[in-house]
């Protein structure tokens, strides 16, 4: 039987990481995986997380099963982290496995509520979306999100787009840093994306993996909390492996947002029904570490302090690698590089332009041009720039 099985396609980023630890050069940069990295390449554990686990390990009694949620403290605590006082009694969560475990469920609850939903997603979007769906066999539907000549939000074509969602269709997006791209849209074009939703009566599905290290925790949920005010119904898939540096521990949370009681305990119950199904109780070691930091002033200020440090580290690698490329090319057609937010950006770069940095220059990023700002570090910075123009993008 087992030997029927079909050869699959390898992940580009897993086959990219391969490709650059085989590669035996000296100064080699690694853009490609989305890991925060400090200056010296490390993904730090952070100190909150740290002096979290230390708490845990001394006062924890018992390794036996929590629920099939997940604990109150944390979802508690994370609906309070993305939500703040908006969501009132309207919220039904479960903990997952991880941001991408969140939206997996999302997408198996939205299949159990109607069975002839079209997913609208942004073109482009993390690849794994578009993998999760077309495994699950799910209708679906691209809309238009960047423009390449201004590396920014295409931002009518997308109203156009998701304009196009139906009552029972699900719309799919990023509530901050967007990946792959890092372009977000303003204040002003998330209220107009809301009145779109709001007209079709489309559910929105917020993929936020990123909060903290766009523009602050706060703002970073803005749109979010925005969107949870004017709909009746929102889906929330939330990760804590960015923000906390938590990425081994599959630390996820998913939230329904619903319109009255009734269908606040249906989701409740649909979703816990649906961790059973696929992993019975989610993990725990990184939910109590999350909830053990929110819980407790001090590793909670210091958390923040840490997270805004990441922030303003991607920000200042920003900053400086949109001024390299000023000075190198002497125009401003980088300057995008510095208003994209969160640890992403797209060049623009055509697949042979990207091949050609990683041959002369052992710069590896993904083939659509998707760098890892948080892969550069000062010293690196001008090595990427130099590359870049070489290379003619």
């Amino acid at each position: 039987m087992l030997g029927n099985l079909k050869p699959q396609a390898p992940d580009k980023i897993l086959a990219l990481m391969g490709e650059f630890k085989a590669d035996t050069r000296q100064g080699k940069i690694d853009l490609g995986v989305g890991v925060y990295k400090d200056p010296t390449g490390l993904t730090p554990v952070m100190r909150a997380v740290k002096a979290a686990e230390q708490k845990i390990w001394e006062s924890q009694d018992s390794k036996a099963y929590t629920s099939l949620a997940g604990t109150e403290e944390y979802r508690a605590a994370m609906t309070s982290l993305v939500l703040g006082d908006v969501a009132g009694g309207r919220v039904a969560s479960v903990g997952t496995v991880g941001g991408t475990g969140a939206i997996r469920q999302a997408l198996e609850l939205v299949r159990m509520a109607n069975p002839d939903a079209v997913i609208h997603v942004s073109d482009p979007t993390w690849p794994n979306h578009v993998s999760i769906l077309n495994f699950m066999g799910q209708a679906y539907e691209m809309y238009p999100y960047f423009d390449n000549a201004t590396r920014g939000v295409a931002f009518e074509a997308m109203l156009e787009g998701i304009g196009r969602a139906r009552k029972g269709d699900v719309v799919l997006l990023h509530g901050c840093c967007h990946n792959p791209t890092g372009a977000n849209p303003t204040a002003e074009q998330w209220d107009a994306i809301a009145e779109v939703l709001e007209k079709t009566g489309a559910t929105p599905l917020i993929d936020l993996a990123y909060q903290g290290f766009g523009d602050g925790l706060l703002e970073d949920a803005a749109a979010t909390r925005m969107i949870a005010m004017r709909l009746p119904e929102v889906l929330i898939a939330a990760s804590c492996s960015k923000n906390f540096g938590i990425y081994r521990e599959r630390t996820g949370i998913l939230m329904a947002l619903t319109g009255d009681n009734h269908a606040r305990e249906m989701s409740q119950g649909a979703m816990a029904y649906l961790n059973r199904q696929n992993y019975s109780f989610p993990p725990d070691h990184g939910a109590r570490i999350v909830s053990t930091i929110l819980g407790d002033a001090a590793l909670h200020t210091d958390w923040k302090t840490e997270l805004e440090e990441v922030r303003l580290s991607m920000l200042s690698l920003r900053n400086q690698l949109a001024d390299e490329l000023r000075n190198l090319t002497g125009t401003d057609k980088f300057d995008f590089i510095a208003r994209h937010r969160g640890m992403f950006s797209r060049l623009g770069a055509t697949p042979e332009q990207v091949a050609k940095m990683k041959q002369d220059a052992a710069i590896y990023m993904i083939g659509d041009s998707r760098l890892n700002i948080a892969g550069l570090n000062r010293d690196s910075v001008p090595v990427l720039a130099r590359a870049i123009v070489e290379a003619g993008v």
